[in-house]
C-alpha cells in the first residue's frame, strides 16, 4: 500500500477527530470530508416507503394527489392559483384513485398494505455488493412522514406500528454491514407535506419552530444514535431557511459528539440557501451531472427509472436506463470528481424488480473488470476528449485511464489529450489479461488500434490504461 495514502488518511482522521466545530457555516464547512467517501465513488440509493403501495406516478403520490387543498382555509387566493397550475397533474392521480379505491380512502390507509413480506435484507445486500457499491443509502423517512424504524416521534405512522411491523432500517443495516467493503447510510426528509406542526410553523412565517424542535431534531438524533449511519443524506430543505431547521447546531453536534463524528458525511440540503453552497458534499439538484470538473466534492444522485425515485407499476421498458447509459453516467461523473448514487425503488412487498437487479449486476460486472479506473481515482488534467465523443479520463497511482463508450469506425481510436512517447504503453483492462494494444503518434495526438470487439471478453464500454503519462 502507498505509504503517502496511509499517512494522508491518518492525517484526515486526526484532523476530523481533534477539531471542534462551531454552529456556523464557516466552521462546519471547514471540516475535511472523511477520506472513505471520495475513495468509494459508487453507492446505491433506495427509495422505499408507503408510496410503494399505490406505486403510481412517483414517490410524491400523496402530494400530487392532494395538491395544496390543505391550504384552502388559510391561503384561499394562493390555493386558487396553485389549483390552476397543478390541475393537469392532479387529474391523473384523482382518476387513478377514483377508479381503484373506495370513496373516502385516505393516504394513511395505504399503510397497512405496505407489507414487505418478501423483504430479505440479506438478498438486498448481496445485490448491492454484486453491483460494486461501496455505500448504501436508504430512505429512513420521505416527505409523507412515514418512518421505516420504530420512531417514538412517528407513533402509529412507522413500519413497526403499521404494515410490516419490522424495524426495516435495523434489518438492512445489519445485512449491509456483513460486507466489509460497504458502508450504510440514511436519507432523511426534513419536512413533511401535511404534518400539522410543519403547517403551523409555515403559516407563522417560520417564527415558530415547534416542528423542528419537537420532531425533526429528536428524530435525527434517534437515527444517528440507534443506527450510526456513515451518510446522512438530508432532503426537503427548500421551503425554509437553515436557521429554521437549526441545521448548523445539529451538524456541530454530529461532527463533535455523535457516535459517527469521525466518519459521517453529509450533503448540502440543510436550508433553501444551502444547496450547492454548504455541507460536506454537494448534490446541487437531482440527477446532477455537470459534465465538467467541479471545485467541491459532489454527488450525482440519479435513478435507473428515468422519471421516478420510487417504484412505479406503470413504468415502461423505455423508461429504464440501458446498461450503456448507466455506465456512461458512472464514468462521466467520476471523471469530473463526483460520486454516483444509483437509485432503485423496491415494491411494497420488498422486492427489487428483476430489471433493476439486472442493471445493478451488469454495473457490478463492468466494475469488477474496470474498477481500478473508478475506485480511488482522481480527475485527470483533462476530463474528456474534445474531438472524440464518449471518451472520459481518470487517473490513479501513476496511470491514466480512458473509457471508450462508443466503438470507433475501423477499430481506430484517435485521441488528442494524452502526450505519449517511446516509454508509454497502452492496455485494455480485461482484454487478454490486460494485454498491450498497438498505437502510434498522429500529429499532437495518437492513434490506438483496438482489437476486434467480437474477439474480446472484456465488457463494453472498454477502458484503456496508459502508463507514464506526464501531462
Amino acid at each position: 500500500m502507498n505509504i503517502l495514502l496511509v499517512l494522508g488518511s491518518l492525517l484526515t482522521t486526526l484532523t476530523v477527530s481533534t477539531a471542534k466545530y462551531e454552529p456556523n457555516w464557516g466552521s462546519i464547512d471547514a471540516r475535511p470530508l472523511p477520506g472513505w467517501y471520495d475513495q468509494a465513488k459508487v453507492g446505491i440509493f433506495v427509495h422505499w416507503g408507503v408510496f410503494a403501495v399505490p406505486s403510481f406516478g412517483s414517490e410524491w403520490f400523496w402530494k400530487n394527489w392532494i395538491g395544496n387543498q390543505i391550504f384552502q382555509l388559510n391561503f384561499f387566493a394562493f390555493f386558487i392559483i396553485q389549483t390552476c397550475v397543478l390541475d393537469s397533474n392532479q387529474t391523473k392521480y384523482k382518476n387513478f384513485m377514483e377508479a381503484n379505491y373506495r370513496p373516502g380512502f385516505a393516504y394513511q390507509d395505504f399503510g397497512r398494505d405496505f407489507t414487505a413480506e418478501f423483504f430479505n435484507p440479506d438478498e438486498w445486500a448481496e445485490i448491492f455488493s454484486a453491483a460494486g457499491a461501496k455505500y448504501v443509502v436508504l430512505t429512513s423517512k420521505h416527505h409523507d412522514g412515514f418512518a421505516l424504524w420504530p420512531s417514538k416521534y412517528a407513533f402509529g405512522w412507522n413500519a413497526k406500528d403499521v404494515g410490516p411491523h419490522r424495524d426495516l432500517i435495523g434489518d438492512l443495516a445489519s445485512a449491509v454491514r456483513q460486507y466489509p467493503e460497504m458502508k450504510f447510510g440514511l436519507y432523511h426528509s426534513l419536512y413533511e407535506w401535511f404534518n400539522p406542526l410543519w403547517l403551523e410553523d409555515k403559516k407563522n412565517d417560520f417564527q415558530t419552530n415547534n416542528f423542528v424542535h419537537g420532531k425533526i431534531i429528536p428524530e435525527m438524533h434517534e437515527l444517528i444514535e440507534n443506527y450510526a449511519p456513515e451518510v446522512l443524506w438530508s432532503d426537503g430543505e427548500w421551503e425554509a431557511p437553515d436557521w429554521y431547521w437549526n441545521s448548523t447546531a445539529f451538524l456541530s453536534w454530529l461532527y463533535n459528539e455523535s457516535p459517527v463524528r469521525d466518519t459521517v458525511v453529509t450533503n448540502d440540503r440543510w436550508g433553501h440557501e444551502t444547496l450547492c453552497t454548504h455541507g460536506g458534499f454537494y448534490t446541487c439538484q437531482d440527477r446532477y451531472n455537470p459534465g465538467v470538473l467541479q471545485p467541491h466534492k459532489w454527488e450525482n444522485a440519479m435513478t435507473i427509472d428515468k422519471h421516478s425515485w420510487g417504484f412505479r407499476r406503470e413504468a415502461k421498458f423505455t423508461d429504464i436506463l440501458t446498461y450503456e447509459e448507466l455506465i456512461e453516467q458512472i464514468v462521466s461523473t467520476v471523471s469530473c470528481g463526483g460520486n454516483i448514487l444509483v437509485n432503485v425503488g423496491p415494491s411494497k412487498e420488498g422486492k427489487i424488480m428483476p430489471i433493476y437487479e439486472e442493471r445493478l449486476r451488469q454495473m457490478g460486472k463492468w466494475l469488477k473488470v474496470n474498477g481500478e479506473a473508478i475506485y480511488g481515482s482522481k480527475p485527470w488534467t483533462y476530463q474528456n476528449e474534445t474531438l472524440q465523443t464518449g471518451v472520459w479520463y481518470t487517473r490513479r497511482e501513476g496511470y491514466v485511464y480512458a473509457s471508450v463508450l462508443h466503438w470507433p469506425q475501423n477499430n481506430l481510436l484517435t485521441l488528442h489529450r494524452p502526450e505519449v512517447g517511446q516509454n508509454n504503453e497502452v492496455f485494455i483492462l480485461g482484454y487478454g489479461g490486460s494485454a498491450k494494444v498497438k498505437w502510434h503518434t498522429a500529429g499532437k495526438g495518437l492513434d490506438v488500434m483496438l482489437p476486434d470487439v467480437s474477439q474480446s471478453s472484456a465488457p463494453l464500454p472498454w477502458m484503456l490504461k496508459f502508463t507514464n503519462i506526464t501531462n
